[in-house]
């Protein structure tokens, strides 16, 4: 098959085919090394397998195999793949099952569901009497085939769309300040015990380079007010359980207020990383709507001074906060719009951020592949405008994008 694909646009920059790494990654300083100590720029794309389903998306318009081409081909070197701690805790659900069950979850027509996993068992016969870890298991195979690598993320705690500070996902249910509606469903000691199964698991994954611990924390009402203690205490029991059953992987750890602040490492204390030392790596969200960033928005210069005050700072060099950080989220809505696609404020937005990342040759996860969902917010099919793949997950939602991009796959810094 043929994709038009960032590789034809940047020419030499790039080789034919992304290349596999030598494993495992580690982290020196702000730079993501490999075995032989190169380093290693991450070009990520997103790929949601955390909502009801507990499955990678799309499978019911196209092939693991045709999904994995089609991001091989556009030069990324991983994948950021969700799960809920639903799946990790439960990895045995027969696919079949596991549609029915998210026509419950999701309050929607369980014939609709069915209809769709048939689509599904079509275009990947394989999940015919196999289960949602299989399918994941397939996926990063298929992935790691092409010399692309995986990045575990644990999205959420029960299987759904995110982000709402009502959906019961947002802070740990055994922290200060609980309260339902944005803890309800974050059980602590379910997460850290998803987590440490999807970490053991992992070590069977050839390709698997690193864990998200949790996406995008947020406090609401007294959440947080005790200094943030609560992310320092649960994260660090995270981060060292995962060390502990996978030594490999890359620990992955974003601040709060979704992914956005990462201000107590500077004014309160960086976290203690040394249980799993060489390996810390961390992340954060930007997008046009971001509320965190929303006081410079319209300005450019101030908003990469934004930027770095919230996150950017731990590039630093020879602060004890500092290493790598990758920007795991950012996104706009790719058709409609003035400006090849984009709209103005959209535009206007990706500029600045690209020029920001590049500025830094910070490493960068997009959001998302995803042309489509199996069910989204109670919408059976819905479509994923902000897709880099259109509605039936078989070509670029918008061709422009490739050249946009273009800037951040190059390599311009180094140790």
């Amino acid at each position: 098959m043929r994709f038009f694909s960032l590789l034809a646009v940047l020419g030499a920059v790039l080789p034919a085919a992304v290349s596999s790494q030598k494993l495992p990654l580690s982290t020196s300083s702000r730079w993501i090394l490999d075995a032989d100590g190169q380093r290693v720029k991450l070009r990520c794309i997103n790929w949601a397998g955390h909502q009801e389903a507990n499955l990678p998306e799309g499978l019911n318009k196209q092939s693991i195999d045709y999904i994995a081409d089609f991001i091989s081909q556009q030069g990324f070197n991983c994948v950021r793949l969700t799960y809920s701690i639903d799946h990790a805790l439960n990895p045995d659900v027969l696919v079949s099952d596991s549609f029915t069950a998210a026509a419950g979850a999701a309050n929607v027509s369980a014939t609709d569901m069915n209809s769709m996993y048939t689509s599904v068992a079509q275009n990947n016969p394989f999940v015919n009497g196999a289960t949602t870890r299989a399918v994941f298991e397939s996926v990063i195979a298929a992935l790691w085939k092409r010399g692309v690598m995986t990045i575990l993320d644990n999205h959420v705690s029960k299987a759904s769309w995110c982000c709402n500070i009502d959906d019961g996902n947002g802070w740990w249910d055994e922290g200060f300040g609980y309260n339902d509606m944005n803890s309800r469903y974050f059980k602590t000691q379910d997460w850290l015990n998803g987590l440490e199964a999807i970490a053991t698991w992992s070590i069977s994954q050839p390709g698997v380079i690193g864990m998200g611990l949790r996406n995008e924390v947020r406090e609401w009402l007294l959440q947080g007010l005790n200094g943030r203690e609560d992310w320092y205490n649960f994260m660090t029991q995270a981060a060292t359980r995962v060390h502990a059953a996978n030594p490999e992987l890359l620990v992955v750890m974003g601040g709060t207020q979704s992914a956005t602040d990462l201000t107590h490492l500077r004014t309160n204390k960086n976290i203690d990383w040394s249980a799993w030392a060489g390996k810390h790596v961390w992340e954060w969200h930007a997008y046009s709507f971001t509320v965190t960033f929303a006081v410079a928005k319209g300005n450019c210069d101030l908003l990469k001074q934004t930027y770095g005050l919230f996150d950017g700072f731990v590039l630093e060099q020879d602060k004890d906060y500092t290493a790598p950080l990758i920007l795991s989220e950012f996104g706009f809505g790719m058709t409609g719009g003035p400006n090849d696609g984009l709209s103005d404020d959209d535009n206007s937005y990706f500029q600045c951020l690209r020029d920001y990342v590049t500025g830094n040759d910070g490493e960068w996860a997009m959001w998302a592949v995803q042309g489509s969902y199996y069910v989204r917010q109670g919408a059976v099919g819905a479509e994923e405008s902000w897709g880099l793949l259109d509605a039936d997950w078989k070509a670029l939602r918008n061709a422009k994008v490739p050249e946009m991009l273009a800037p951040m796959f190059q390599v311009t810094q180094g140790p």
